[in-house]
């Protein structure tokens, strides 16, 4: 059983509008599914994507009125987002200097050129020279040039406090594997590299050990959860066996009519989702015309008329 690496990371805003004006406008982001919580649909959930709406391409938000985060660890505390090429890294850095992102030089890291940077609410991101590796489907109408645009999720950094509990989860749970350790820099312990799938840029997650950090408090500008690939129905169902034979508590089964969910915590408080590739986003309306209308799945079809007038236009 292997996962195949990130199916999507949610995020928290406070402002959708804001929110999509810097990922589709300033990032160059297809809006790929312009939803709602699920199981708060007086909240947006804002899917953005590659051209394709491509599992492991999506960064997504639900938009609650929450103060800003707390930063801290038992957190994700930094989203990679893959590139193609040195030059892609210095043309987006001349892009963030030209709109006033919070950004940092371009530097190496674990053997990759990265640019680290912030979005209007400080959510914590970078993006990473992924060499080239895999395939792209860039965004025909995205306003970054096709060679530079976001390929994609790339290697995702979380902070806890005791990594020997979240390695057990890692490696003995989700089949992993651990790889190198190279130092956080900024004060921070040891940063270890786990592979999920064929590993690589997009197969990778990195465990920050942070034992003196208090404990983050979700917000504006933090992560909510990281979603993984399991990619067919049949992988799906060996992996919510695996969980309940291990004893690992899950909320089961949940259909998300995009995709099949399932979501535990790691003993750091860190909430995981395991997530298939199928139906995806075209389900319910073109792929051409994906996120330009409010979308609903079909157990919220009837409250659309309630639901639309409580949510502000974008």
């Amino acid at each position: 059983m292997q996962l195949a690496g990130y199916h999507h990371l949610t995020a928290v805003t406070a402002d959708a509008a804001l929110n999509h004006r810097f990922y589709a406008g300033t990032l160059g982001m297809r809006l790929v599914k312009k939803t709602v919580n699920q199981d708060d649909v007086s909240a947006y959930h804002l899917f953005y994507g590659d051209g394709r709406a491509s599992p492991g391409s999506d960064i997504t938000f639900f938009e609650w009125p929450l103060p800003p985060e707390r930063r801290g660890t038992s957190s994700v505390v930094r989203t990679g987002l893959r590139v193609s090429g040195e030059a892609a890294l210095h043309w987006w850095a001349e892009r963030f200097a030209s709109q006033n992102v919070t950004q940092s030089p371009v530097a190496l890291r674990n053997g990759r050129l990265t640019l680290d940077f912030e979005d209007p609410e400080g959510q914590r991101l970078c993006l990473i020279d992924d060499g080239g590796e895999g395939v792209a489907h860039p965004w025909g109408e995205s306003a970054v040039p096709p060679a530079h645009q976001i390929r994609g999720l790339g290697p995702i950094t979380l902070s806890v406090a005791d990594g020997e509990a979240t390695d057990l989860v890692l490696t003995g749970l989700l089949n992993m594997k651990k790889g190198r350790a190279y130092p956080a820099g900024g004060g921070g312990g040891a940063t270890h590299v786990y592979e999920m799938g064929e590993g690589g840029c997009a197969g990778e997650l990195h465990l920050r050990l942070e034992p003196a950090q208090r404990r983050a408090q979700l917000g504006a500008g933090g992560v909510h959860h990281l979603a993984l690939r399991a990619p067919g129905s049949d992988d799906f169902d060996q992996w919510l066996a695996r969980l309940e034979a291990m004893g690992m508590a899950s909320s089961g089964r949940v259909d998300r009519h995009y995709f099949q969910s399932l979501y535990f915590r790691d003993p750091s408080g860190i909430l995981f989702e395991i997530a298939t590739d199928e139906p995806g986003c075209a389900v319910d309306e073109p792929l051409e015309t994906l996120g330009q209308s409010l979308s609903l799945p079909p157990f919220l079809a009837h409250r659309r008329r309630q639901i639309e007038a409580k949510l502000k236009p974008i």
